[in-house]
């Protein structure tokens, strides 16, 4: 992207722990950054972005402060579309309550529709949490599971007891550990392929479809907790972001 033609978008994925940051065409991914959201401000973004042109911005958020401050440093510049229930998602949305359902799970629900084209799917994102989020034959969102992320399990117990130390998650070498650091690697990885194993098999005894759902993964450990799970057959790190592109797509006319 040459400095006189600013790219289409900045696409901006705001969550708990980290804010994504995209510049994109229409069709694809351009660069991306991240900043960790504790330390997000004005100065801190604009750092960041120094050296990136956009003509407009598509913004998922769930952390509502930092929606403001994102809001505040951009929207009397440019156009900023924020990621809702009420936007043409290119999805239908069969929920009681749709208002209540993050951004970034009707992103990521948005973005497995477009671009994988099969029906039923499951979106399971590791973040902060676990999200599951199930698109129905008809390609509607019909709900979700949220459970605990594996980083907030792992740093729960170095924090509430004296001796597990804080560790880096990798594959464990082995299912019975030859160390404290090796025990608690096997109870996290394996433990958590366990949970997210028995509620993807729930989630798919309740659709009503005779195909089986095609089954998406995102986020932070998703490389890692997949490669031990076979239903699990594609890992997209930046499937959200692109949700952000093709919503941006389905609402800006020009």
């Amino acid at each position: 992207m040459t400095p006189d033609k600013p790219a289409p978008y900045l696409l901006i994925n705001n969550n708990n722990s980290r804010t994504k940051f995209a510049l994109s065409s229409k069709n694809e991914l351009l660069a991306h950054r991240v900043i960790e959201t504790a330390r997000l401000t004005t100065q801190s973004v604009a750092d960041e972005l120094d050296d990136w042109q956009f003509e407009r911005i598509v913004l998922a958020s769930v952390v509502p402060d930092k929606a403001a401050l994102i809001r505040e440093i951009f929207a009397r510049k440019f156009p900023l579309l924020e990621i809702s229930h009420s936007i043409n998602l290119g999805i239908a949305v069969h929920f009681p309550d749709p208002s209540t359902i993050g951004a970034d799970r009707l992103a990521n629900a948005a973005a497995v529709v477009a671009i994988h084209h099969t029906t039923p799917a499951i979106v399971v994102d590791f973040g902060t949490a676990v999200t599951f989020d199930i698109i129905s034959v008809d390609k509607a969102y019909i709900g979700g599971v949220i459970a605990p992320g594996l980083n907030v399990m792992t740093d729960y117990m170095h924090q509430r007891t004296a001796l597990l130390p804080k560790i880096d998650l990798a594959e464990p070498p082995a299912a019975i550990g030859k160390s404290t650091i090796d025990a608690m690697l096997s109870g996290s990885v394996h433990g958590y392929r366990g949970l997210v194993k028995e509620i993807l098999l729930r989630i798919e005894s309740e659709l009503e479809s005779d195909q089986a759902p095609n089954i998406v993964a995102t986020g932070g450990y998703a490389d890692l907790i997949a490669s031990g799970l076979p239903s699990i057959k594609t890992v997209q790190p930046y499937l959200t972001l692109d949700g952000l592109r093709i919503i941006g797509n389905l609402n800006f006319t020009s």
